[in-house]
């Protein structure tokens, strides 16, 4: 029986299973040269090493995307722990440096504007309009038909118009700001889904392809182990 010797383990084997380094693959044969340095297309390998060496490539394959996975896991988690985000700052209005004049507009209008105002007002109405025709049978301080409370009436209404504008200016810019991070964020997010989207595309592309470099050493594989049927 013809027999060749196997550059890899150095034994004789029968030539039935003889295997050229130039009829193998590139990705295996480049997975044998990191072991055997001095082996080249002219050099022999028997049917069933080139399996050992096929199955080492599947293998150290998975191995590397599950460690991909698991690197990009933390990659993930350490850039979510670390990135500041644009909602971290909408908070920044507590921290906003106003003036005595604002700070007293916003406290006017809130003031104002409110159930507690319209109830102690409506009751210093009823207070002063009981006093000057009640009890004093309209001949108080202020009788019919309450000069000095229209006046008064007059005066509150002629300070409390531009104190609520200037507190509305205020709320305007606020909003615009507002509108601004909202917009910021909303492009951010923007480009995020589509770094995502390019990620993911990146990945299902280089998968398919390392997928297809699979299949197509298992269908070697197979092809070979048909032959060996065959002959036998």
């Amino acid at each position: 029986m013809k027999q060749f010797k196997s550059d890899i383990s150095q034994i004789n084997f029968p030539l039935r299973e003889q295997v050229t380094g130039g009829s193998i693959r590139p990705a295996i044969f480049t997975k044998i040269k990191e072991s055997y340095p001095d082996f080249n297309e002219d050099s022999f390998i028997t049917l069933q090493e080139l399996n050992e060496f096929r199955e080492k490539y599947i293998t150290d394959y998975l191995a590397q995307e599950l460690k991909a996975i698991t690197n990009l896991e933390k990659t993930v988690m350490k850039k979510f722990k670390e990135r500041t985000t644009i909602t971290d700052k909408l908070a920044v209005d507590k921290d906003e440096v106003t003036t005595m004049g604002q700070r007293m507009a916003d406290h006017v209008a809130s003031f104002g504007g409110s159930w507690t105002f319209i109830s102690y007002f409506g009751l210093f109405l009823v207070v002063w309009i009981s006093i000057n025709v009640v009890v004093f049978y309209n001949k108080g301080f202020d009788p019919y038909p309450f000069i000095l409370l229209n006046l008064i009436l007059s005066c509150i209404a002629a300070l409390q118009a531009p104190v609520i504008m200037m507190s509305q200016n205020r709320q305007e810019e606020k909003d615009r700001e507002r509108s601004k991070k909202d917009y910021m964020i909303n492009l951010k997010a923007e480009l995020e889904i589509k770094a995502l989207h390019e990620k993911i595309d990146h990945l299902i592309i280089y998968q398919q392809e390392q997928l297809l470099e699979i299949q197509k050493v298992q269908i070697e594989m197979m092809n070979d182990i048909l032959k060996s049927i065959n002959k036998n």
